[in-house]
């Protein structure tokens, strides 16, 4: 499989479509930066040159006039965006996922790369350092000895690169999916809908932030020990549907066993948050007693 895209400086918009195609294909996909018209045609796809959008053919490009179409959010569509949309579920396996990468990953670089600003600063003209000025900055610099051999070396550094960032991404939501499953599994089984029991620690905030309106503690096994954690309100805030015991806060060991009666509690956050215990009966009566306490 050979895939052409165009010479000179890139942009975190063609590094990652390429990145794509590599996670596709793997050794079998070979690259070739031209902008020659013979060389071009004679690729079996081309990303981010040529002036044409048509996956059927397999040219990926946004710079035609009136560009290559827009998300329902707005979000015009460069090249990697399309190069997404046309393999993304093939390599997650699943539109859902695909749809997922797409709003982490891919979103933000079609932005950068079309001019849509979709962040301010809000510190006089400080910005976050973003994955597309990282890959900008992995183009050689205007002395560099070598011209078109540098950009074409640092360019494959620079696909590496995107392509494990992108990789792990891909992962981490598959995973994400599979503890989605068995949590809404644990929401299921729980005999009382206030606390859940999970059979090992994974990601639940998310599933049971949204599906599990009455939950209030998570208890999970962690590698020494047990964890009992409150669920927080939404997403990503730090208060939560109901605190730990305040009597219980930042105290440890010994002192926390005295407080709880439970022989083998080690810790309780300052924040209310989380607790620790030695054991799966330890945890579960500290989560019985903050299911009863009325502070």
């Amino acid at each position: 499989m050979r895939v052409a895209t165009h010479n000179g400086s890139f942009h975190a918009d063609d590094v990652f479509a390429i990145a794509v195609l590599r996670l596709l294909h793997g050794d079998r996909l070979e690259v070739v930066r031209t902008r020659d018209p013979e060389q071009l045609a004679a690729a079996d796809l081309r990303v981010d040159v040529g002036l044409r959008n048509d996956p059927a053919t397999g040219d990926f490009d946004h710079h035609q006039r009136g560009g290559a179409g827009e998300r329902p959010n707005g979000i015009r569509y460069a090249s990697f965006g399309l190069v997404w949309k046309a393999f993304g579920a093939e390599i997650c396996g699943s539109d859902e996922i695909a749809e997922e990468i797409d709003q982490l990953v891919v979103q933000g670089i079609d932005a950068n790369d079309v001019g849509q600003t979709i962040v301010e600063p809000l510190v006089g003209s400080v910005t976050p350092l973003t994955v597309s000025h990282a890959i900008g900055m992995m183009n050689p610099n205007w002395d560099q000895e070598n011209g078109a051999a540098a950009k074409d070396a640092a360019f494959l550094q620079a696909v590496g690169f995107a392509e494990g960032i992108l990789g792990r991404a891909i992962a981490s939501a598959q995973a994400q999916a599979r503890a989605a499953e068995l949590v809404r599994g644990a929401i299921a089984r729980a005999e009382d809908p206030r606390l859940i029991e999970l059979d090992r620690g994974m990601p639940w905030h998310r599933e049971l932030v949204a599906n599990a309106p009455e939950a209030l503690f998570v208890v999970y096994p962690r590698e020494q020990d047990w964890g009992l954690q409150a669920v927080p309100r939404v997403l990503g805030d730090f208060a939560n549907r109901k605190d730990l015991p305040e009597r219980w806060a930042g105290m440890t060991d010994a002192d926390l066993a005295a407080v709880t009666g439970v022989p083998d509690a080690r810790f309780c956050h300052a924040g209310r948050f989380m607790a620790v215990a030695g054991s799966r009966d330890g945890a579960l009566a500290l989560a019985r007693q903050a299911l009863a306490d009325g502070g």
